[in-house]
């Protein structure tokens, strides 16, 4: 299964508890030429198309009719088979419409789509009155295609819900299942009327802002416009911080129900508001039918601003008692987003287990840091006898991070190499001697670490500072985005919008870039994304890798001439040599490892599963975390194993 078709399922299935990705209700300020500047600026930036060609605007048809309807519930296959099956005039009137600031062709795809809304409309209100199918399996909307009628339309929207209610029952006990389906009918809705526009002056924006998501993303799979609304949300996750009251909400149709606090945050200072209150008011306005994302954009604000919300509790007899509150907004750090450390008991000492979410860096916290105040209380608390660096399900981050983060391991030396999009080579270096450790660490990967995440595995692999274990390959992004908004200035999105484009690809101190690859681990672990089809290879037009000179001996060709030597007798000591230190060891670790999973009856019943795709199943298995329990096993023997060989050398 195709992480895109697993996003599709999870999209039909669940219904998301924070503001979601998606186009704010006022579209951004764009007109035909600011699209057609924003076009040309991708172009003169990306790695590798600098120019739009026939071949592109047909990818972007498709991503155009994917943007309207990602779902395949709406548009049927004969009324888009001119954008579909482009003949070579429509591709070429349409390259030439681009230079001309003229997107017709993409405007007669929204006409189109807006018919397929009152289409889906009168469809909904027919399959109200059935009763939806029980025996639905999610397999069933992969790879799904475009229904040639309203027919096979009506039948697939029937099965959808179908599946919805299934999937309500099992984890939504406290909702009915009408609630639920108010809950989702809701969202469609206001999807909807964000591509109907009541408002006229508001349609072309909206289309011109799906042109630039097709446009973008056809130019290869992590190249992507951004809405204002959306451009927020992307440094939400990078940075790991937002400015609000740091309170999770549910949309319960009559309000937004508390169902977290962040601690720490804002709202935690007020023991009044408590989990369960629902929202009906913000700033003294009625919230009760407002798109949860709208809520969330009027709570959050301006840190040391104040946010009125009114709030109703329902009492023991059932009854409902309304009280305010306000609360000065602050800056919210999701630190469980970022970090996590633990221990595992080893000999008189432990093994430091630290998870590192994403590579982050905001004026008050750095990925870095942290995790060198991880490591730092590691040593003061216990007698450290190795590490373990999680990585697993770590997309990535700041590119300079991934250079801090291995500096903390590491000596002097090129951690990653960038050619941008002009072919010039930069390298990125750790230019400090001490390490925080030095001693035996292992790396956790599986198919969901990408991009600094592989740039730190495979780096401190080749420079044999670290053992590399999980599942058989990692995600494979080996390319370099820049971001039009800055971190450091939040708030300040461009109306227009913002976006990320692809400059170019990165090598590992080998010369190799993991680019569609990924990282190959040392001893294979499988892990729950072992046998799906995750990674950048099973991306939209990805971009192919290549290689560069390795650069364990820096000839620092890309300090400028007339600074080289300066920088060399600065640099060049001490450097990180590259070693064999767990070479004597890894097939004994590899037949321990296999010996111990061929005798984990739990983890055979894991593996089980895993190979014949019934990834459903695979919770039952244990909430425990096998691929990081073997991962500690490895580490134990790989720790008796070197302290065997020091006990033999000194007898």
């Amino acid at each position: 299964m195709k992480f895109r078709h697993i996003f599709l399922i999870w999209s039909l299935l669940f219904t998301p508890l924070i503001t979601p990705l998606r186009a704010s209700a006022k579209p951004p300020e764009l007109t035909a030429r600011d699209t057609r500047d924003k076009i040309e600026e991708i172009l003169r930036a990306h790695a590798t198309y600098h120019t739009l060609t026939q071949q592109l605007v047909e990818r972007c048809f498709e991503n155009f009719l994917h943007e309207l309807d990602p779902n395949y519930s709406y548009l049927i296959e004969p009324e888009i088979l001119t954008w579909t099956k482009p003949s070579p005039q429509l591709l070429a009137q349409t390259l030439e419409g681009f230079k001309k600031e003229n997107f017709t062709a993409f405007e007669d795809i929204h006409a189109v789509m807006l018919k397929a809304i009152e289409r889906r409309r009168e469809l909904e209100k027919k399959i109200a009155g059935m009763t939806p199918p029980t025996e639905v399996d999610s397999s069933e909307f992969k790879d799904m295609t475009w229904a040639k009628t309203p027919e096979e339309l009506q039948n697939r929207l029937l099965r959808i819900k179908g599946l919805q209610l299934k999937t309500a029952e099992k984890v939504l006990d406290a909702e009915t299942k009408q609630t639920f389906l108010s809950r989702l009918d809701k969202r469609r809705l206001a999807k909807e009327e964000e591509l109907i526009c009541s408002n006229p002056q508001h349609r072309k924006p909206v289309v011109l802002s799906y042109v630039l998501k097709a446009t973008s993303s056809a130019l290869d799979s992590q190249t992507n416009y951004f809405t204002p609304a959306e451009a927020n949300q992307f440094m939400i996750q990078v940075q790991q911080r937002l400015f609000g009251i740091g309170a999770q909400l549910r949309d319960d149709l009559n309000g937004f129900t508390i169902v977290r606090i962040v601690e720490s945050s804002p709202v935690s200072q007020h023991p009044e508001v408590q989990i369960n209150d629902r929202i009906i008011a913000i700033n003294k306005e009625p919230v009760i039918g407002l798109d949860i994302t709208d809520a969330v954009e009027l709570i959050r604000g301006p840190q040391g601003t104040s946010v009125h919300l009114t709030l109703l509790r329902k009492k023991e007899d059932k009854t409902e008692e309304k009280y305010e509150v306000e609360i000065v907004r602050g800056e919210i750090v999701l630190k469980e987003s970022r970090l996590e450390s633990s221990v595992e008991p080893f000999g008189d000492g432990v093994i430091g287990i630290v998870k590192l979410y994403s590579f982050y860096q905001d004026p008050n916290f750095a990925s870095s840091t942290d995790l060198l105040e991880a490591i730092q209380n590691f040593k003061k608390e216990h007698p450290l006898k190795g590490i373990i660096l999680d990585l697993r399900n770590n997309g990535g981050g700041l590119l300079t991070q991934a250079v801090s983060v291995a500096g903390l391991f590491m000596k002097k030396g090129v951690v990653v190499s960038v050619k941008d999009n002009t072919g010039f080579i930069q390298k990125l270096r750790n230019i400090e001697s001490n390490t925080a450790w030095d001693g035996p660490l292992m790396i956790l990967t599986n198919k969901t670490s990408a991009s600094a995440a592989e740039i730190v595995a495979q780096s401190l692999q080749e420079y044999g500072r670290a053992l590399v274990v999980g599942d058989p390959q990692t995600y494979g992004k080996g390319t370099f985005q820049t971001f039009t908004l800055e971190a450091s200035h939040y708030g300040k999105v461009n109306p227009k919008g913002e976006y990320k484009v692809t400059r170019g690809r990165y090598y590992t101190v080998s010369g190799k870039s993991p680019q569609l690859i990924g990282v190959p681990p040392d001893i294979v672990v499988p892990g729950f994304f072992s046998e799906m089809e995750i990674g950048e290879k099973h991306s939209k037009y990805p971009l192919e890798p290549d290689q560069i000179a390795a650069s364990f001996d820096d000839d620092l060709s890309d300090i400028p001439l007339i600074h080289r030597q300066h920088v060399s007798l600065m640099y060049k000591y001490d450097l990180q040599p590259i070693l064999t230190t767990y070479q004597p060891y890894l097939d004994m670790l590899k037949k321990n490892s296999a010996d111990r999973l061929r005798q984990n009856k739990n983890y055979q019943n894991f593996l089980q599963a895993l190979s014949k795709k019934e990834f459903s199943q695979l919770p039952s298995f244990g909430q425990s975390d096998l691929q990081l329990q073997e991962g500690v096993n490895i580490m134990k023997d790989l720790l008796m194993l070197m302290q065997t060989k020091i006990a033999a050398k000194a007898a």
